[in-house]
């Protein structure tokens, strides 16, 4: 049976596959699958077209509201401040992510933007899932690169 990381992880691997940074993302809710996207940062020209901001995008499309409350976010790699940031104003009950990012994320790394005080929503955090393969995609990612 396919999980919902790995879901995100295939669209890790599209995004990979195209050039862009390999970070998949899926929105689900009652159990389907709403939205998802990989990095789409090169393919849109647009440095805010980061996987979890183009799945929210999609998902508040789909549902019509731009509140998604009742919505799980699945994502290969820890959030960023600016995907945190989305997280916390599209009021997503829970955040599931893969591997940790010491560099740029915002969830157990650097600003740790759920603990601000200033943070006004807090949505259930699962880290560490499928970690090691979602790690592997951007290790091998950058490591060609260079």
């Amino acid at each position: 049976m396919t999980s919902f990381m790995d879901l995100a992880l295939e669209e890790a691997r599209a995004a990979g596959a195209g050039g862009e940074v390999p970070v998949g993302c899926v929105i689900v809710r009652g159990g389907e699958v709403i939205a998802q996207a990989g990095n789409r940062t090169l393919a849109h020209r647009d440095p805010t077209a980061h996987a979890e901001i183009v799945a929210i995008r999609r998902a508040a499309t789909f549902l019509g509201t731009e509140r998604l409350d009742d919505c799980d976010l699945y994502v290969t790699l820890e959030p960023c401040a600016m995907c945190a940031g989305a997280v916390a104003f599209a009021r997503l009950r829970r955040l599931y992510y893969g591997a940790a990012d010491p560099k740029g994320g915002a969830v157990e790394n650097g600003v740790q933007f759920f603990a601000s005080p200033t943070c006004h929503h807090r949505p259930e955090i699962y880290g560490a899932m499928a970690e090691a393969e979602a790690g592997e995609l951007l290790k091998s990612f950058f490591q060609e690169r260079r």
